[in-house]
């Protein structure tokens, strides 16, 4: 009776357009060769798989990669004109890795750096010249500079003095703000201790990476720029009219590559780093003017600022959040301390820090891995037949699902979820709980630092800025909760693109005061005893 009253033309639109979705759902659903991984399709055909990456960030992925990880490895998601294939297995991601030459992530670099930076077109050309040289073939830009970054940031003489200069900076951030709360004569109230993080590791970053007459030192109000640039990231992605849909990070870049380019022009460089020196050298070389080199430049500002601003927090936050796990942690770190002869010092060996505080290394590589959702991207140069199985067609993407990865409780443990150094510390952990939950982890399972050739070439220098600047807050300060009590830990936001290490839901306030006990009449001195030359 119903439908007498419902048009025949509203009939037949319904009819047409079931028919139609019905249809699409089916043809998104359809393989491109029997062997390529199986398809999970859409809520809405085409286009289901983008709409809840962008209106759910990575937490999209990530819950669809647990849903299907124990029935296959590796899955296919269709989406308009292409494929994303999802990786979920350490054994599959090694063979990722190992297939580099023809799935590559240099392609990805000109378009995505084009959109974050705002590079203008002749200078995206340049960096689109020769991405994945032969042996003996001229090296385009992006292979220059990647190697150059390489070679300075790995083990030797070169990562021993810039580790040194980025200890002692973090050091005086400290020192300054413990004078400061000595001076006023109070406790600091209502802290959020990821803004203060932010701050310590943003201005400390700037002034050894790019000298004493550094941007933010001529305008603090960059700090504020730079984190509104990072927080907008996912729209300046997007690159629709970013001026309007992403208007505080697009306006925050833009100031900052407007300083950054002032810096160059000024040969103000060339008091910077040994490593900024370099790679403004090696942007011009290349035919980059030095306005768009203040492009590039800010993103290697933010290589060195973001992850280990972030990871310090929660390692901060995890180790003052158990009052037995941070009197371990401070006992490792106590017991590296040496007397100079004189009395008048304590020192501290950054390379102790690594070797001899297994507790500390193991809280470090928790927070890592439970708040790193990355995901290892490449893509598929030629139709290709990975690990002599899985079909991956060519222009597709493939993404090692590091959130996923990293939740999988056949690795980790039925824990899975909980916050347990244990789990690194091998055969030290003691009951048999422990070591049955210790097990023989695959070394692509642990995927904060990307694996294969995108290996993040600033790992060995990132762990050492970070412990450093543990150290540096155990030895010296005392942080209770806001209100004196104990610290909650609020889960990660994992609603937004994991780019990067990931904040916290919430924020986090807290007391901070100078540690009771804690010997100020002798100066703290952050050294080296040796070359890093570890792998």
């Amino acid at each position: 009776m119903a439908l007498e009253w419902w048009p025949p033309s509203a009939t037949w639109a319904i009819m047409a357009f079931s028919t139609l979705f019905i249809a699409a759902r089916q043809l998104s659903a359809r393989k491109l060769d029997p062997r390529e991984p199986p398809i999970v399709s859409p809520a809405i055909p085409f286009i289901g798989h983008l709409l809840g990456m962008a209106f759910y960030g990575g937490r999209y992925l990530k819950q669809i990669g647990i849903r299907n990880r124990e029935r296959t490895p590796i899955f296919t998601l269709p989406v308009p004109n292409s494929r994303i294939y999802i990786v979920t297995d350490p054994s599959l991601a090694a063979a990722v890795q190992r297939a580099s030459k023809v799935l590559s992530f240099t392609p990805i670099i000109p378009e995505v750096t084009e959109r974050i930076l705002g590079l203008d077109k002749a200078t995206v050309e340049i960096a689109r010249k020769n991405l994945d040289p032969a042996p003996g073939e001229e090296r385009g830009f992006l292979a220059d500079i990647q190697e150059m970054v390489y070679t300075w940031l790995g083990p030797g003489d070169y990562l021993s003095e810039l580790t040194s200069a980025a200890a002692n900076q973090l050091k005086v951030e400290v020192a300054d703000y413990i004078t400061d709360l000595r001076v006023r004569r109070v406790n600091a109230d209502g802290v959020d201790l990821l803004v203060w993080v932010r701050h310590c590791v943003t201005v400390a970053t700037a002034q050894y990476l790019y000298g004493p007459r550094n941007p933010l030192v001529g305008d603090p109000s960059l700090e504020k720029a730079f984190w509104d640039f990072d927080h907008g990231l996912g729209m300046l992605l997007m690159n629709i009219m970013p001026s309007i849909t992403a208007a505080k990070a697009y306006a925050g870049r833009e100031r900052l590559v407007a300083a950054l380019a002032d810096y160059l022009e000024a040969g103000t460089y060339k008091t910077a780093s040994k490593i900024v020196q370099e790679r403004v050298a090696l942007a011009l070389q290349h035919g980059w003017t030095l306005r768009a080199t203040a492009r590039s430049e800010l993103s290697f500002l933010f290589a060195g600022i973001v992850n280990t601003t972030t990871s310090t927090f929660w390692i901060v936050l995890q180790l003052f959040a158990d009052p037995e796990l941070l009197r371990a942690v401070r006992g490792e770190i106590e017991a590296l301390l040496t007397r100079d002869d004189d009395g008048n010092a304590h020192t501290l060996a950054i390379d102790d820090l690594k070797n001899q505080c297994p507790l500390l290394n193991a809280v470090y590589r928790e927070c890592l891995r439970l708040n790193s959702d990355n995901n290892s991207v490449r893509i598929v140069k030629e139709d290709t037949l990975l690990s002599e199985r899985w079909f991956l067609a060519k222009d597709s993407v493939v993404q090692i699902a590091g959130g996923v990865i990293h939740a999988d409780s056949a690795i980790w443990g039925s824990d899975v979820d909980a916050f347990d150094p244990k789990r690194f510390l091998g055969q030290q952990a003691g009951s048999n709980k422990d070591r049955e939950r210790e097990r023989q982890v695959h070394p692509a399972a642990f995927r904060a630092f990307g694996g294969g050739k995108t290996l993040c070439p600033g790992r060995h220098f990132a762990m050492n800025e970070i412990l450093s600047f543990v150290a540096l807050v155990v030895l010296q300060l005392d942080i209770a909760g806001e209100d004196g009590g104990r610290i909650k830990v609020p889960r990660k936001n994992d609603a937004v693109l994991p780019v990067h290490i990931l904040e916290p839901v919430v924020p986090v306030l807290v007391s901070v005061r100078p540690r009771e006990g804690w010997d100020t009449r002798r100066e703290l001195r952050i050294v080296l005893k040796h070359s890093i030359m570890y792998n």
